[in-house]
């Protein structure tokens, strides 16, 4: 399929042909995992038809984000937006970008009666008409956002690299791309590829674990982490014959806008401590699937992980002792547990 076809069918698939999320051949589009009670609490304020018309894979929404500028990329029927609406609080704010007017239409159109429930003076939550290949004609400007979070969304775009260039342009220097999407264990077929069903389920178009880390370093995130991965099953048979020995995955990625990261860990001896100041993680905070700190216990990380919690939007959260003045060699990843082949992470 060629650039307008890909649009014209995942407009055509979320637009009319899925009523709700109960019109899913897949589980690649349905979150899993039962979400955080915070998050939950915070749904139960949002309108039905929002939840009704989310197609998801993963919870792409960190804590501790009150005040911040959060950017949700193929937004949808809104709900993650919605959701961050609450997180961010008064003082933040939150876009969505989506190319489906009917997705929009029904994002739009409860922003006011939500501004209301959450008891904000004026809307936090913003929805723009546009392309996540092409932000800025959507609206959003360069160096303007600190999170930009998407679910199950740059799988389904024609050219991925464009948007991860597009994301790392309208980062702010210290932001993050925190977000859930479909990955492979291997590169597909052209005949799934090229599958309608496939394609507007999210899998069709899902990256090469491999691949993905290779486009994340072109465009300028040398260290992507690996937060969680959750497999999926196909249910279809006819569409386990498209895919053949083909696993996939739900995995949510953590990639800053750190142009010091360094393409391996190394070592200089610093150690981070967790304040515990997120209400969320009270005892502990997981930066990724193997680096879990405990709250005020002193732990050894390599300098990518030392900038990623002292230098982004994390740093209040986070004591760093020591700095890049004496290099000791390569950081040693061995004591911990390694990501699975299939998340493709980085050794740190």
């Amino acid at each position: 399929m060629n650039t307008e076809e890909v649009y014209s069918s995942v407009k055509e698939y979320y637009g009319e042909v899925l009523k709700s999320s109960s019109d899913l051949k897949t589980s690649a589009c349905c979150t899993l995992k039962a979400p955080h009670p915070t998050i939950e609490k915070i749904l139960d304020k949002v309108p039905d038809e929002i939840k009704d018309k989310y197609y998801g894979c993963g919870t792409p929404l960190p804590f501790g984000i009150e005040g911040l500028s959060v950017l949700d990329l193929g937004s949808g029927s809104g709900r993650d937006c919605y959701v961050a609406a609450g997180l961010v609080g008064p003082k933040g704010s939150v876009y969505g970008v989506d190319m489906t007017p009917a997705q929009l239409s029904v994002a739009e159109a409860h922003v006011e009666e939500y501004t209301k429930t959450l008891g904000y003076d004026k809307p936090n939550l913003h929805f723009r008409n546009g392309y996540i290949e092409f932000l800025e004609k959507a609206g959003i400007q360069p160096n303007s956002m600190d999170i930009v979070i998407s679910n199950c969304v740059i799988n389904l775009s024609p050219n991925k690299r464009l948007v991860m260039e597009e994301v790392y342009k309208c980062l702010r220097e210290g932001g993050e791309l925190y977000f859930s999407d479909v990955y492979c264990s291997r590169r597909l077929p052209e005949s799934a590829r090229k599958d309608p069903v496939l394609f507007g389920e999210c899998i069709g178009g899902a990256l090469y674990t491999e691949d993905f880390k290779r486009i994340c370093r072109q465009v300028g995130f040398e260290d992507p982490r690996v937060l969680s991965v959750t497999p999926f099953e196909i249910f279809d048979r006819k569409l386990k014959d498209l895919v053949g020995e083909a696993k996939f995955y739900s995995i949510t990625y953590r990639c800053f806008k750190l142009p010091q990261l360094e393409s391996i860990c190394e070592d200089y001896g610093q150690v981070a401590i967790y304040l515990g100041t997120i209400p969320e993680h009270k005892f502990s905070y997981a930066l990724d699937d193997h680096h879990v700190l405990e709250t005020n216990k002193p732990m050894l990380v390599c300098g990518n992980t030392a900038s990623m919690l002292g230098e982004t939007w994390l740093k209040a959260h986070f004591r760093i002792i020591g700095d890049r003045s004496v290099h000791y060699g390569a950081f040693d990843c061995g004591s911990g547990p390694a990501p699975t082949a299939a998340a493709g992470g980085s050794c740190c």
